[in-house]
């Protein structure tokens, strides 16, 4: 006859299929909420979080009854407080969801390779590169956004509409340091510059460079948040960068910005024509 004490123990650490992919999933979800907030006030409150759960569960354990009846009440309203703290946050999981991290590069491919053909052969690279290239030898800051599959309306009802066909003497002429649309982003989707001076959301991340303005920070903030891309202009140094999944790379090379658009802008058709 088993002992009711060793069954007990037998049942508890029996573990089936399904609970290790439960922990598995729990573990990926945690890690990619670190990584949302990595760098944020909010991965202190966050952490503040956890840590009262688990003392809320030890003392459980233990029968404190006070206690215990005391953090239930906190843990109780805990889902509607996260809501309120974390907004920010759960909106940018929620978009992460959507796009880029969960939805391999393959897979957008493979369901949006006509999307992305139509993309590739409308974009007009050369011209966005010629652009860049001279507001970069005149030291004109500029931040050029470019679409992929979220559309940002919300930030382009921050500018002004312009919704015209791109062009490098209009990018030119709207970054001019007298043009009054100069100061802002400028949003570019289906090769038309559907809006300029639009207001970005800037990053919140603590291990931003200084050094760095707010053109810079925005257009990290932006990539962040959505699956965008962003081309941005010093007005300091003339220097180039490239910003995608929030990553910057900075001074690059006006042949290396084409060799990037290119292969973002390209399916696999694109590259079989070629």
């Amino acid at each position: 006859m088993i002992h009711p004490h060793l069954f007990a123990v037998t049942a508890f650490i029996q573990l089936r299929l399904l609970d290790i992919v439960d922990i598995l999933l729990v573990a990926i979800l945690l890690y990619y909420l670190y990584k949302l907030i990595r760098g944020t006030g909010a991965l202190n409150i966050f952490l503040g979080i956890i840590s009262i759960y688990i003392f809320w569960w030890l003392v459980r354990i233990f029968e404190m009854e006070l206690l215990t009846e005391i953090l239930g009440q906190f843990i109780s309203v805990g889902v509607l407080a996260l809501i309120v703290v974390f907004q920010p946050e759960i909106r940018k999981f929620l978009l992460i969801l959507g796009t880029r991290s969960f939805l391999s590069k393959k897979t957008k491919r493979f369901f949006g390779r006509f999307w992305h053909f139509e993309q590739s052969t409308r974009l007009a690279i050369s011209d966005i590169v010629n652009a860049c290239e001279e507001l970069s030898s005149s030291k004109t800051g500029a931040l050029i956004v470019l679409t992929m599959e979220n559309n940002l309306d919300v930030f382009q009802e921050t500018g002004e509409m312009i919704d015209a066909r791109m062009s490098r003497q209009l990018l030119e002429n709207i970054f001019f340091k007298n043009s009054p649309l100069h100061d802002g982003a400028v949003i570019i989707s289906e090769n038309r510059i559907k809006a300029a001076r639009c207001v970005l959301p800037v990053s919140e991340s603590t291990h931003f460079p200084a050094y760095l303005g707010l053109r810079h920070r925005a257009a990290v903030g932006v990539t962040e948040q959505s699956d965008a891309l962003a081309i941005v202009v010093s007005e300091q140094t003339g220097r180039i960068s490239w910003v995608k999944n929030g990553q910057m790379k900075r001074n690059i090379k006006p042949v290396e910005l084409k060799e990037i658009l290119v292969k973002e802008f390209s399916s696999e058709i694109d590259k079989k024509v070629k």
